[in-house]
C-alpha cells in the first residue's frame, strides 16, 4: 500500500494570536515561526499583513524557513476589482509565497454580514483567487463557516467552494469556524465535497474547539478523505481554541491507521523535540503549561496508583499508550498517601537512590509522606520535595546551607509623586561552610513595582550562598501556587512553587504552614537544595543499605 501526503498547517501566529490575553511581539513571532520550522509543519501562517504593525514588521523581517510562509486576508470586496482592492494589496505585498484568503460560504453570512447577493460573493471568490495565481503565490481558500453553511444551504457552500478550486486554488480548507460541528458531521461533509468536484488531495481541515471536538473532527476530515490539517500549539486560538497540533501531530505519525497510511514533513526525531516546542510556547506567553495535556503534559505519564506503578515496573506498556520518550516527555511516579513501596522504590530509583525491598526506611518514609499529606502537604505535586525528604530520612540528604534567620517587613509610605506604594524588604542569615552570612533584599523590580514579601525572601536567600551562589544563578521562579486547606483561624497555607533552570529542567517543591511567608520560604529553601544536589550530584551519591 503507497502512503499519502499528508501537510501541517500552522496558524499559531495568526488564529493562535487571537487567543484572550495573547499578542505577540515581532522577536516572539520570529522564535516561533523557527520553532515551528523545527519541528517540520508544512506551512506557517504569519498573520495579516496590514492588520496591525507587528503583523506588517514581522512579514518584512520573517525569518528563512522550510516550512511554506504563508499570509493570511480576505477576498476582494464588492464593488471592486482584485488589482484595486487595498486590503488585499497588503496581503499580496507581503511577499509570501502562499496566501491564504478567507471568504464566506455561508449564505447567511453572505447576505446578513456582506450584505451582497450570494452571486457577487462568488465573484469575489473567484476573482480573487484568480488574481492570486496570476501573480505566482500559492492560494489557499479558506471556507469560513463552511459547516454551518453546508447544513443551512448545500448547494451554495458547494458553489462557493468549488468556485475558489475552479480557478486554480491549491487547497480549499473547510473551516469549523464556531466549533459546533461533530466530528461524524464533518466526516459526512468532507466526503461530500469531493463527490462534488474538489480532490481530498486540494482539501484541508480548520477546527475550533468549542465542544472539544476539534481533534476528533479534524481526525474524521482526514479519514474522509483531506489531506491537510491545520490547528496551533498547545491548541491556541479564539473562545476555546483551535485544533491542538501537539496532540494532532503525535497522534498522526504514531497511531494506527494514520502512521502507515500517511507521510509528513516531521520526522520522528524531530518528535522527540514536542514538548520542548510545547514548552517554549508557554514560556513565551508566561502560562503554566498545562499538567493534562495528552503527550506534551507533565502529569501525562505519571502514574500515582500503587497497583499501576507496580505494573509499570514490569512492563511500562501496561499503562502507558506510548513510550514518553518519543515525544520528549518522561515518566513520573508521583508520591502520595495511596503510593505504595513499588511507586515508592521507583520513584527512588529515578531520583538515583538504591533502596533493596524490606528496607525499614521504606515504611517510614511512607508514613511519613501519609502524616505530612494530613497536615496539608502534597507530594502528589512536588517531587523534588518529597526527594529531599526521602533522602533525609535514607541519611542521604548532604547540608549545603544552614537557615539561621530571617525576617521581612512591608512597609506602606508615599513615593516621590506622593502616592502610598508598598514596599517589602528581607533579612536572611544562613551559615555556609561554618561561616555566617547576612542579606538584605527588597522586593522592588527594575520598574519600580514592589513583587512582595516573598519575592524579598527568594532575592535575600539566594544572594549569598558562598561557594553555591554561582550554581543557582540560572535557576528562576516560573509559578506560584497558593491553597488554603484548612478554613476558619486555624486555616493552613500551602504553597506549591515551580522552578526552572537554565538546562530546561522544571521541578516542584511544597511549603505548608498558618503564615503563607514561611511557607512559601520552606518551598523556595527545597527548590534551592533540589537544584544544588543536581549541580553538586556527587554529594548525593549513596545507597540505603
Amino acid at each position: 500500500m503507497s502512503r499519502e501526503r499528508l501537510y501541517i498547517y500552522d496558524t499559531t501566529l495568526r488564529d493562535g494570536q487571537q487567543t484572550q490575553g495573547v499578542q505577540f511581539s515581532t522577536a516572539e513571532k520570529q522564535a516561533i515561526a523557527e520553532t515551528l520550522d523545527k519541528l517540520g509543519v508544512d506551512y506557517i501562517e504569519g498573520g495579516w499583513p496590514g492588520a496591525n504593525p507587528t503583523d506588517s514588521e514581522f512579514f518584512d523581517s520573517r525569518p528563512k524557513t522550510r516550512a511554506t510562509f504563508t499570509a493570511f486576508g480576505m477576498t476582494k470586496r464588492a464593488g471592486r476589482s482584485a488589482e484595486n482592492d487595498d486590503v488585499l494589496a497588503a496581503v499580496m505585498n507581503a511577499g509570501t509565497p502562499a496566501v491564504c484568503l478567507v471568504g464566506k460560504t455561508h449564505d447567511f453570512h453572505v447576505e446578513t454580514a456582506l450584505g451582497i447577493t450570494l452571486a457577487e460573493n462568488t465573484e469575489n471568490i473567484a476573482r480573487s483567487v484568480e488574481y492570486m495565481v496570476a501573480q505566482g503565490r500559492e492560494a489557499l481558500f479558506d471556507a469560513e463557516h463552511f459547516f454551518d453553511g453546508y447544513k443551512a444551504n448545500p448547494d451554495y457552500a458547494l458553489e462557493a467552494v468549488i468556485a475558489a478550486y475552479d480557478n486554480g486554488a491549491r487547497w480549499i480548507v473547510l473551516c469549523d469556524t464556531n466549533g459546533g460541528t461533530m466530528p461524524h458531521e464533518i466526516y459526512q461533509i468532507t466526503k461530500a465535497v469531493i463527490a462534488a468536484g474538489v480532490p481530498g488531495d486540494h482539501l484541508g481541515i480548520h477546527t475550533h474547539n468549542d465542544t472539544e471536538n476539534a481533534v476528533a473532527g479534524s481526525l474524521a476530515a482526514i479519514d474522509a478523505g483531506a489531506r491537510q490539517v491545520q490547528g496551533t500549539l498547545n491548541g491556541l486560538g479564539e473562545r476555546c481554541g483551535n485544533a491542538n497540533l501537539t496532540t494532532l501531530i503525535p497522534t498522526l505519525l504514531l497511531k494506527e491507521p494514520y502512521a502507515s497510511q500517511f507521510d509528513t514533513r516531521i520526522s520522528h526525531d524531530a518528535l522527540t523535540g514536542l514538548v520542548k516546542a510545547s514548552r517554549k510556547l508557554d514560556d513565551i506567553l508566561n502560562r503554566v503549561p498545562f499538567r493534562q495535556a495528552p503527550y506534551v503534559g507533565a502529569s501525562a505519564f505519571a502514574h500515582k496508583a500503587g497497583l499501576h506503578a507496580s505494573a509499570i515496573l514490569k512492563d511500562p506498556s501496561t499503562y502507558e499508550h506510548i513510550d514518553p520518550a518519543v515525544v520528549g516527555n518522561t515518566r513520573i511516579i508521583p508520591m502520595s498517601n495511596q503510593a505504595g513501596q513499588s511507586n515508592l522504590r521507583r520513584r527512588l530509583a529515578e531520583a538515583g537512590l538504591s533502596v533493596e525491598p524490606g528496607n525499614p526506611a521504606l515504611a517510614r518514609i511512607l508514613d511519613l509522606i501519609k502524616a505530612r499529606e494530613a497536615e496539608g502537604y502534597t507530594y502528589d505535586s512536588a517531587q523534588a520535595s518529597f526527594e529531599l525528604l526521602a533522602r533525609a530520612e535514607l541519611g542521604l540528604m548532604p547540608e549545603f546551607f544552614e537557615v539561621k534567620r530571617y525576617k521581612v517587613t512591608v512597609e506602606r509610605r508615599k513615593n516621590k509623586y506622593n502616592k502610598m506604594v508598598s514596599l517589602s524588604e528581607a533579612v536572611v542569615v544562613v551559615k555556609v561552610d561554618g561561616e555566617k552570612k547576612l542579606s538584605v533584599s527588597e522586593s522592588v523590580d527594575e520598574s519600580g513595582m514592589d513583587r512582595g514579601p516573598v519575592n524579598a525572601l527568594s532575592k535575600a536567600l539566594s544572594k549569598d550562598l558562598g561557594r553555591y551562589s554561582q550554581a543557582i544563578e540560572d535557576m528562576h521562579l516560573v509559578d506560584f501556587k497558593v491553597r488554603i486547606t484548612q478554613g476558619g483561624t486555624e486555616a493552613v497555607t500551602r504553597v506549591i512553587i515551580d522552578s526552572e533552570d537554565a538546562q530546561g529542567r522544571r521541578w516542584s517543591t511544597v511549603g505548608v504552614s498558618p503564615n503563607i511567608v514561611d511557607a512559601s520560604f520552606d518551598a523556595l529553601i527545597d527548590a534551592i537544595n533540589w537544584k544544588l544536589l543536581r549541580e553538586y550530584a556527587g554529594a548525593a551519591q549513596g545507597a540505603a543499605e
